[in-house]
């Protein structure tokens, strides 16, 4: 984890502070049948689906300095898992997460609650996670290489969602640390609040939300196309039209 945070000082981070309307998403999470649906899920699938359609916002670069962008997106989720001694943050890998349902993703966050050894960090953690906390310097090695390797990319995803809204109750926000991903949403809390709809003012409940994104591999202007379409997806709650 030190590791990461310190390979993550190398990135520029271009950090939004961004307020999204989620209660029109929130009323049909809250009225689906027969399963329930997850906030986390939900934001997710709109992630995912807005970087598809800006895929440099997850690039990174290879060992020759080249940007490499890939055709799917991977998202890593941290999903607190309970252990013997204590909850922990448990990350887990929601591969073509810009192809699936929001009911699909929700299951896959209950089941990595009670599998968390099931997706591929936690494969890796039960492999290496030993060997790495035994070799002085090798957490580090292993943080160059999967900021750069294009194969270990493909193993741990290519952005990061960590939520921590449920925690704390009410709005906020929550600046995360830079680490290897390019692209980190840190999903804050949520609160009712007045916003302008049409010509009226209503009680709206509102997201905040911090994407955090390497200004080393991204501009301004595609990043500001990222947070628009993100934007759309979620307040229009669309994906979840879909659904079953």
């Amino acid at each position: 984890m030190n590791a990461g945070l310190r390979y993550g000082r190398r990135i520029v981070p271009m950090v939004g502070l961004i307020d999204l309307d989620v209660t029109t998403a929130r009323a049909r999470i809250a009225a689906h049948r027969p399963e329930p649906l997850s906030m986390t899920a939900f934001l997710v699938a709109c992630l995912a689906r807005a970087v598809r359609q800006n895929p440099e916002v997850h690039g990174y670069r290879d060992w020759r300095g080249r940007i490499v962008t890939h055709d799917f997106v991977d998202v890593a989720v941290l999903v607190e898992v309970d252990t013997a001694e204590r909850p922990i943050a448990f990350p887990r890998v929601l591969r073509d997460a810009d192809a699936r349902s929001v009911d699909d993703l929700s299951r896959e966050l209950r089941e990595a609650k009670s599998e968390p050894y099931a997706g591929p960090a936690g494969r890796m953690e039960r492999r290496w996670g030993r060997l790495l906390t035994s070799i002085p310097g090798a957490d580090r090695l292993l943080d160059v290489l999967m900021a750069r390797s294009v194969r270990l990319r493909q193993e741990i995803g290519t952005v990061a969602v960590t939520s921590i809204g449920m925690f704390g109750g009410g709005g906020g926000f929550a600046i995360s640390p830079p680490t290897v991903m390019s692209l980190e949403l840190v999903v804050g809390g949520i609160a009712r609040r007045p916003r302008v709809v049409g010509d009226r003012i209503e009680i709206r409940k509102i997201a905040d939300l911090v994407v955090v994104i390497d200004h080393v591999v991204v501009d301004g202007a595609p990043a500001t196309r990222f947070v628009a379409d993100f934007r759309r997806l979620v307040e229009s709650a669309s994906l979840l039209d879909t659904s079953s």
